[in-house]
């Protein structure tokens, strides 16, 4: 199967139609199978990596980015051929100033991670989330800088509202600067509130969407056929399976019936819509990786997408028509 590629939201980069996420290595995969999954993507085709300083959940020592920093240094084109994403913001010490989105923290942060992936320059820099407490014209400035160093190329927001997104674009275009190139959200079959005005703001300013727990935690992955996998039948995961008991059985019924898996069904309704760029896939395992490219060969016509709609109900549509006239 060929892989997809796009544009990342109004640049001129391409990257392709799946993300692939790393936040399991560490914690869930070992170095030795985080290596053989980031080498078989690449063989796959797939170029866009996402990872954060924080993952791995240790504070400070960013066990995922020192994963990804070995594999590059074992060379072969590794990191040549990989559009690197990763984030600030995440605690990474105990000093005040060890957080958010300070310029001071920025500049700190960068280098760590630059430090830990045994690279020179981050290709896409994500804020992990608003910092109401720091103006954008300090955040700004702090990444002009790294731009301006060579040290990042592209910055991007996630956990952002659409008018976190307002905010930081109006700021960027009185510097002169590009400004955000992408989202990155939480949006699945059973979380669309970002429709509301994540994805219109993202449309508007011609960002990127990047989807995260697109499966919602493997929930939409077959929550009654699959329930022997941990994180499905975690107490949070449990909670969401029975709440919604009837979606989920109405769902992989509807999915058997279009003869494709729920995780396929689940992706492929991310990747029809127009201002999603690629979805993030965590595989912990080489099997996981493989089975993740069958929604790029998969397509909903309107009526699946209309019955997707009626099982999983959006917000309503865009703001002000989901909630006024």
């Amino acid at each position: 199967m060929d892989m997809q590629y796009t544009y990342l939201g109004r640049t001129g980069l391409q990257v392709s139609r799946l993300c692939l996420g790393t936040m399991n290595f560490g914690p869930k995969t070992t170095e030795a199978d985080s290596f053989a999954i980031m080498d078989r993507a690449l063989e796959l085709g797939i170029n866009f990596f996402d990872t954060a300083n924080v993952y791995g959940w240790k504070k400070g020592e960013g066990i995922t980015e020192n994963i990804i920093g070995r594999w590059f240094a074992q060379g072969g084109g590794r990191r040549e051929k990989v559009v690197l994403a990763t984030k600030v913001y995440g605690e990474m010490g105990d000093w005040p100033n060890q957080k958010r989105l300070s310029a001071l923290h920025i500049r700190q942060a960068c280098e760590a991670s630059l430090r830990r992936m045994q690279t020179d320059y981050i290709d896409l820099y994500q804020m992990h989330h608003v910092d109401r407490n720091t103006p954008w014209e300090e955040i700004w400035q702090a990444m002009e800088v790294l731009v301006q160093q060579g040290k990042v190329i592209y910055v991007g927001s996630s956990n952002f509202a659409g008018m976190h997104i307002a905010q930081a674009q109006a700021e960027a275009k009185a510097r002169h600067f590009m400004g955000l190139v992408c989202e990155q959200s939480l949006y699945n079959l059973a979380a669309r509130r970002i429709e509301q005005e994540v994805v219109p703001a993202c449309r508007e300013y011609g960002l990127g969407l990047i989807p995260y727990s697109p499966l919602a935690a493997g929930t939409l992955a077959g929550a009654f056929e699959k329930v022997k996998d941990s994180r499905r039948t975690d107490e949070r995961n449990q909670e969401q399976i029975q709440r919604r008991e009837q979606q989920h059985k109405d769902y992989e019924a509807f999915c058997k019936q279009l003869g494709a898996s729920p995780a396929t069904v689940a992706m492929a309704w991310l990747l029809a819509n127009p201002v999603v760029t690629a979805p993030i896939i965590g595989p912990r395992t080489l099997e996981q990786l493989e089975t993740a490219l069958e929604p790029l060969a998969f397509t909903l016509d309107a009526e699946a997408m209309q019955k997707l709609d009626e099982i999983w109900p959006g917000p309503g549509g865009e703001a002000p028509e989901a909630y006024a006239w």
